[in-house]
This record gives structure tokens, sequence and C-alpha cells, in this order.
């Protein structure tokens, strides 16, 4: 029976593995919150800075929900870690290979761009997201991931041609701090593997009302609803024929008198 039981977990963890394809995961952890398995049976463990650097939160599940995302999985966008200073997270990198590095995130708080932007960087060389602003990315509560792949070899790490040490069998992805509030991280994983293995989002679809609308349509709707200033002024076309020949008339009738005088003389 023990037999049994343990072949149909077995091969429904096979079949779960073949059908999303996901290579090996090294290191995953919800940042700001508990441990958490996610549909695709990724474990993420408890955030390892609870009580020593930074602030974790879970303002997020104030949100009814997270968009993007599976309701199972909404707890890995609605805890996070912030700091009002630069702060990272080791990752272990012992062996040689391909990997991806994937940062989840979400806006929970701000309602607007610009007022969190901030850089991440990995083994101290490597900008590996620069300026991210989640809000104009995707606006508030919605899902964000970021996929970043990189390779190891001969104790180097190498990220878009370019390369650095790894010193102490560790890498760190730092969040920058930046004038434009605090850095953050919602959770991350580390997979072995190459990026087409990684599970992805689903595609981002605004709604209907913010969708941009034809600029003839835009110029229409702003020259009807734009005001003159002062009075209005009658439409001269407007007038009947008879007021118009009114001075016309009075014109004529001061001027015989005078032609009458001139005569005389």
């Amino acid at each position: 029976m023990c037999h049994i039981i343990f072949y149909t977990a077995f091969t429904i963890f096979s079949v779960l593995k073949t059908a999303t394809g996901l290579g090996e995961i090294i290191y995953a952890i919800n940042a700001g919150g508990p441990a958490h398995t996610d549909i695709y049976g990724v474990h993420y463990d408890k955030d390892p800075l609870q009580g020593r650097i930074g602030t974790a939160s879970d303002y997020g599940k104030q949100l009814v929900m997270i968009g993007r995302v599976n309701p199972k999985d909404e707890i890995l966008y609605q805890t996070e870690r912030y700091h009002h200073s630069t702060f990272g997270y080791d990752i272990p990198a012992s062996k040689d290979g391909d990997y991806v590095l994937v940062l989840k995130f979400s806006e929970v708080y701000f309602n607007a761009p610009n007022m969190k932007v901030f850089d991440v960087v990995l083994n101290g060389d490597h900008t590996i997201v620069a300026d991210l602003d989640i809000f104009d990315k995707v606006g508030r509560g919605v899902a964000h991931d970021e996929y970043v792949p990189y390779s190891i070899k001969n104790g180097k790490l190498f990220y878009n041609e370019e390369e650095s040490d790894i010193r102490g069998g560790k890498i760190k992805v730092e969040f920058i701090k930046g004038y434009r509030d605090n850095p953050k991280i919602n959770a991350l994983y580390v997979m072995r593997g190459t990026i087409d293995e990684v599970p992805k989002l689903p595609p981002l679809v605004w709604p209907e009302n913010e969708a941009e609308e034809p600029r003839d349509e835009v110029e229409e709707k702003s020259s009807k609803s734009r005001r003159a200033s002062g009075p209005k002024q009658p439409d001269p076309y407007s007038m009947d024929e008879s007021s118009v020949l009114i001075p016309v008339f009075i014109t004529i009738g001061a001027f015989i008198p005078l032609l009458f005088c001139l005569c005389k003389l």
C-alpha cells in the first residue's frame, strides 16, 4: 500500500514538473511573509531577514485581490520587505550552469507612478533592473515579475556578456535605495535552468476605460468641451437683411440735404 501511495505521489509530481517544465529550484523566499508552496510546486521559505534587516509588511492583504496571479499564490505578492536603505539576500552559487532569478513585485500602497523607483543589482556589479517603477508598469495591486537569466562558470558570474567574481560560494541580490521612497521585494526564487523553463505571468490586460482613445475623437471631445472667455457674441450672419440696410438709409438721408445746400451755392 505504501509503495502505491509513493508511486502515485511520484507520478503526480512528475506530471506537474513535465507540464510546467520547471527546473531545479535552489533558493526561494517569501519576503516579509510565511513559508508557502505555489501552484507549480515551488516551496518558498519564510523570510530569513525577519527581525534583522528592513521592515516586513502584509499591507497588501487589505486589497480585494492581486491581479495576474492565481488566488492561491496571492500571498507571495501581498507580503513584502522594504528598507530605508539598500538591502539584499545571499543566493547560493556553488555549481556551474545556467540560472534564472525571478523577482516578484506588486505595488500595494501607492496610487501613482514616480512614487517608488529603485534599481536591483546582482553580485555588486550588474544592474539587472534599472529604475523599476512597479505602478508605472502594471498599476496598483497587480503582480509583476522580472526574469533575470545568468550563468556561473569557474567561480565567475556572467550576465549580459559581463562577468564578476563569486566570493564565498554566494552572490547577493540587492535592492538599491534611491530618491523615490524605499526599495522592496515581495518574493523571489532562483532556478537552475533556462528562462524557457520558468512559469510566466499571464499577459497584462488594461481595463477598457483606460485604453487610449483615438486622437481624432479626443480632439473632437476637447473642442466641444472648450469654452471661450468673455460674453457670447452675436452671429453677424444670423441678422435679417432689414437690420443690415438701416445704416445705409440713414447715410443717404443725411447726404441729400447736404447735396441740396451745395447746389444753391
